[in-house]
C-alpha cells in the first residue's frame, strides 16, 4: 500500500469520503501550484465540508416537500406587476426568518402565489433553515387523524420543529369550526417562534366566511398579522394566457 493509499484509507475511516476521493487530485494540483502544507490541508477538509453541505441541503430539500422547484428569476415579474423583483430580492435575503415575520400572499388562482412561496422556501433551505411546504387541505389531515395516523404525527412533528412553514392554498376548500380551531392551534403554536408563509384565494375579509367562525378566524388572524408583510396580487391567470395548445392558429 503506499502512503497515498493509506491516507485515503485513513480519511476513509474517519467518515471523510469526499476528502479520501478527492485527495489524489488536491495533492497533484498542491504540486503543480506550490500550494504550503496548511493550504493543502484547508483545501481537503474544505472539499469535504462543502460535500456535506450540499448532502445536508439535499436532505432538507427532500423534507420540505415542495411540489416543484422554482426561483425568483423564473418569474415573471412583467406579467405579474403586483410585486416586484426588488421587493422579492430583499425578502431572499431571509432576515425576517430571524424575528419570526410571517409573509400572506393573497389573490385569484394563477397570478404567482405559490411560485414565490416556494422560491423563497428554496431560498431559506439553501440557506440552511429547515423548511415545510404543506397544502391547506393536508394540514387539517394531518391535524384530524394525528392521535391515529403515524405518517399525519411525523409530519406534524416536523412542521413544528421547522423555521419556515408555507401553508398553501388557504380558503380553496371551506372548513368547519373544530377544523378551524385545530388550525388555529398550529398558528398560536407558530406564533412568534416561527415564521409562516401563506398563500390565499381570498381577502382577508372573506377569512371569516370560508373558516366558519369570526371569532377564530380574529384570533388567528391577529397572530398572522403581528409581524406580517402582505401581497395582494391580482391580474389575469398566467396559465391561461400561457397554455399549451393542440391546434395552431
Amino acid at each position: 500500500m503506499t502512503l497515498l493509499q493509506e491516507v485515503q484509507e485513513q480519511l476513509s475511516v474517519l467518515s471523510l469520503k469526499k476528502a479520501s476521493q478527492g485527495l489524489e487530485k488536491i495533492m497533484e494540483k498542491a504540486q503543480m501550484e506550490d500550494w504550503s502544507t496548511l493550504k493543502t490541508l484547508n483545501m481537503l477538509l474544505a472539499e469535504e465540508r462543502q460535500a456535506r453541505w450540499d448532502k445536508a441541503r439535499e436532505k432538507r430539500l427532500k423534507i420540505a416537500g415542495f411540489p416543484y422547484m422554482a426561483t425568483i428569476e423564473e418569474f415573471d415579474f412583467a406579467f405579474q406587476t403586483s410585486v416586484t423583483k426588488k421587493q422579492m430580492v430583499q425578502l431572499q435575503e431571509l432576515t425576517w426568518l430571524e424575528s419570526a415575520f410571517n409573509i400572506m400572499f393573497l389573490g385569484p388562482p394563477s397570478v404567482g402565489k405559490t411560485h414565490l412561496a416556494v422560491s423563497l422556501g428554496i431560498a431559506a433551505v439553501n440557506a440552511g433553515y429547515k423548511v415545510i411546504f404543506i397544502h391547506m387541505d393536508q394540514l387539517i389531515h394531518a391535524l384530524k387523524t394525528q392521535e391515529i395516523s403515524v405518517k399525519g404525527k411525523y409530519k406534524l412533528k416536523r412542521l413544528y420543529a421547522a423555521e419556515l412553514v408555507i401553508i398553501d392554498e388557504v380558503g380553496f376548500q371551506p372548513v368547519n369550526r373544530n377544523e378551524a380551531n385545530l388550525l388555529f392551534g398550529v398558528v398560536n403554536q407558530l406564533y412568534q417562534q416561527t415564521s409562516i408563509i401563506l398563500t390565499s384565494n381570498k381577502g382577508l375579509v372573506e377569512w371569516g366566511e370560508f373558516m366558519g367562525d369570526p371569532v377564530i378566524t380574529a384570533a388567528m388572524l391577529d397572530r398572522l398579522m403581528h409581524k406580517c408583510e402582505i401581497f395582494d396580487m391580482d391580474g389575469d391567470s398566467y396559465r391561461l394566457n400561457h397554455r399549451e395548445r393542440i391546434l395552431k392558429k
